[in-house]
């Protein structure tokens, strides 16, 4: 069985990913870090774009040049459209990969933009991590040392917070600050999905 794992910028995923992974080794499959995967050194997604833009693209290092490749593609559609049409289908190829090697009872599939790239629809189960815009935005400039305005145009290109919770089955709520009591009420709710996600599973056994 496949839980997708979703929520805004700044809502905590890969906090609350962790502990499903640290409490109970469940299996976490997360497309961020498959995104960079697949552009390393060697690999047909970084020779492409290589090939593409030139050697302008590539840090002295030969790993990719993520700012200069924003600055590609962020006034070009059609640039921005030939990247996801070249790494799209090598990101699905490695998370169905992955996928298909884990051996906990159900795995959790972290994608930020998991609603918005249409991936609601091929897993078992939706988990929302809900928090307030007002939270994103101040977690996210802190945690990237970015402005504001920047934080809420983001917001503004993610599904917004009703279209997830429209779309969960279960929804947590972490708009609080992780203290250790904080810690302790998550931990409780993530031991009862747990629960529910295990009997939920034996159709799948």
């Amino acid at each position: 069985m496949i839980v997708g794992l979703t929520g805004g910028i700044g809502s905590g995923k890969t906090t609350i990913a962790n502990l499903f992974e640290q409490e109970f080794s469940i299996d976490i499959v997360d497309a961020d870090i498959v995104a960079r995967e697949v552009v390393e050194p060697g690999t047909p997604g970084l020779l492409a774009i290589h090939s593409h833009f030139g050697n302008d693209i590539l840090t002295p290092q030969g790993t990719l040049n993520r700012t200069k490749l924003r600055e590609c593609i962020f006034s070009k559609p059609e640039e921005k459209q030939w990247i996801n049409d070249l790494l799209h289908p090598l990101i699905r190829q490695r998370i169905d990969l992955l996928l298909s090697q884990t051996t906990s009872p159900y795995a959790l599939l972290v994608v930020p933009l998991l609603i918005e790239n249409g991936w609601h629809k091929t897993i078992d189960r939706l988990l929302v991590i809900d928090v307030s815009p007002e939270t994103q935005v101040k977690r996210t400039c802190q945690r990237d040392q970015v402005s504001e305005k920047q934080v809420r145009a983001i917001l503004t290109a993610q599904a917004s917070r009703e279209e997830r919770l429209a779309l969960a089955d279960d929804v947590i709520n972490n708009d609080s600050a992780l203290n250790q009591q904080r810690k302790q009420q998550l931990l409780s709710q993530i031991t009862e999905l747990h629960k529910k996600y295990l009997a939920l599973t034996q159709p799948f056994l």
